[in-house]
């Protein structure tokens, strides 16, 4: 049998989530935790984090205060110029020769997103580079913020993400999660390490039930293994190092192979030019050099067109 921890804030919050307990479930209060016992491990309401008794982790507080402004005391709003959007997973568009030589990431208070193992690792594909860690998972499996934070996107990427959520962290990063079955939490949405924001499954550009999981700073996305140990099922340190050299080093690789070989896509029905060149992280101009046509050009279901 498994007792679940749920810290709250004061009692009136515990009686708030008391509310939002499944029906049959045995709880008590205790000081200004709630002890909840289950047989199975389970998705409690988003505004709770539970907290199995063999993990590790003590939740400072898991209410979600609707009136606390992650962006009017957030440790990353100065890094992020206060761009705030779900228009894209990298708005910022910040090159990594820009940024600083290094920065220190706290680490403090990181949750595995899911305890699954590594189906794919972060690098190069046969014509692509694979920005994220894919974990195996089973449809419906609770996938959980790594950090505290904002949830900036809840998407949709029907040839890519499927299912997909970005979340910006107090510590200066974003992960996304994508693939799920369906999401859990809401867009600006206030979410503690630990809580399921969804839940496994297969959607978008997958051919089986995984999550495709990415660590981004300012949009730039770098290998999760660098701060995970996904075999331990925790941080590799309470602080990260984060430098150009080693956190990013891995872009010159990227460019590489970016270069090895063309890539040829297929026009679907609905597909435009920006449709095309925002899936395959390329624009407009680049396509219709490479195929020697006009912006202004009429695409026919089945053509084939170079990306890359």
């Amino acid at each position: 049998m498994l007792i679940l921890f749920i810290v709250c804030a004061t009692i009136m919050v515990a009686q708030n989530v008391y509310k939002g307990i499944p029906e049959g479930l045995n709880f008590e209060i205790r000081n200004d935790t709630l002890f909840v016992t289950s047989d199975v491990d389970m998705v409690m309401p988003h505004h709770c984090v539970f907290q199995l008794a063999d993990r590790p982790n003590i939740y400072r507080r898991i209410y979600n205060d609707e009136t606390d402004d992650l962006m009017e005391d957030h440790p990353a709003n100065d890094l992020y110029s206060s761009v705030w959007t779900r228009d894209h997973v990298n708005p910022y568009k910040v090159k990594v020769d820009s940024m600083q030589d290094s920065v220190r990431i706290d680490l403090r208070g990181f949750s595995l997103p899911h305890p699954g193992h590594i189906t794919s690792k972060f690098g190069p594909r046969r014509y692509r580079y694979h920005y994220g860690t894919d974990l195996k998972v089973q449809v419906g499996d609770s996938i959980r913020s790594v950090f505290d934070g904002k949830v900036r996107i809840v998407g949709w990427d029907a040839r890519g993400y499927g299912h997909y959520i970005v979340i910006r962290h107090d510590n200066g990063l974003e992960t996304v999660y994508g693939h799920l079955s369906s999401p859990l939490v809401d867009e600006n949405m206030r979410v503690y390490a630990g809580e399921a924001i969804g839940l496994g499954g297969n959607t978008g550009r997958s051919t089986g039930p995984h999550l495709h999981f990415e660590f981004r700073y300012l949009g730039n996305a770098f290998n999760s293994e660098q701060i995970i140990d996904y075999e331990k099922g925790m941080a590799r340190d309470s602080v990260y190092l984060m430098t150009k050299a080693g956190t990013f080093g891995y872009r010159k690789a990227a460019a590489v192979a970016a270069q090895t070989g063309a890539k040829y896509v297929t026009v679907r029905s609905g597909d435009t030019l920006s449709a095309i060149a925002r899936r395959n992280g390329t624009t407009v101009r680049k396509i219709c050099q490479l195929n020697n046509i006009k912006e202004t050009t009429i695409l026919r279901i089945g053509r084939k067109l170079r990306v890359q």
